[in-house]
């Protein structure tokens, strides 16, 4: 497994908030970044989605692929690719939520694998752009509530 990238920030929201956004794909193009469309496949038990489709527009990477996710309560959700796209053959993340006083820490990690060559410091960089545009989406939709 490659490398992950990981980084994190506090949001000023309990943890069900923040979890409610996360959950809420359909919405992800207002505030995800280079997220064009996430359309939701099938839900579990729980009503939250299990599958869903993206559609990614970044820079170099121009796909469509479909995320399998496991929840866990308001504690964390991880995701693994469950249909590669054309570019992106792998994908894998989690954001894991913990209680800091009035609001929530939010870890979000993610490893991406590219079916075309990609120099390891550029992939890296690369991740590095997303998960930190995501948080700070994440937490400007959140607190902006």
């Amino acid at each position: 497994m490659a490398d992950r990238t990981t980084s994190s920030t506090t949001i000023d929201a309990g943890r069900a908030d923040v979890m409610a956004v996360i959950a809420d794909f359909p919405a992800y193009p207002d505030w995800a970044g280079s997220i064009k469309s996430a359309e939701v496949l099938s839900t579990g038990e729980d009503g939250r989605p299990r599958t869903v489709r993206f559609m990614l527009d970044a820079a170099m990477i121009s796909d469509t692929y479909t995320l399998s996710y496991t929840w866990q309560g308001d504690d964390a959700v991880s995701w693994q690719v469950a249909e590669p796209g054309k570019m992106v053959s792998d994908l894998r993340g989690s954001y894991r939520l913990a209680d800091r006083g009035s609001g929530t820490d939010v870890t979000y990690e993610l490893t991406v694998d590219l079916s075309v060559p990609m120099i390891g410091m550029i992939k890296r960089k690369a991740e590095k752009v997303i998960v930190d545009t995501a948080l700070k989406g994440l937490k400007k939709r959140v607190e902006g509530r």
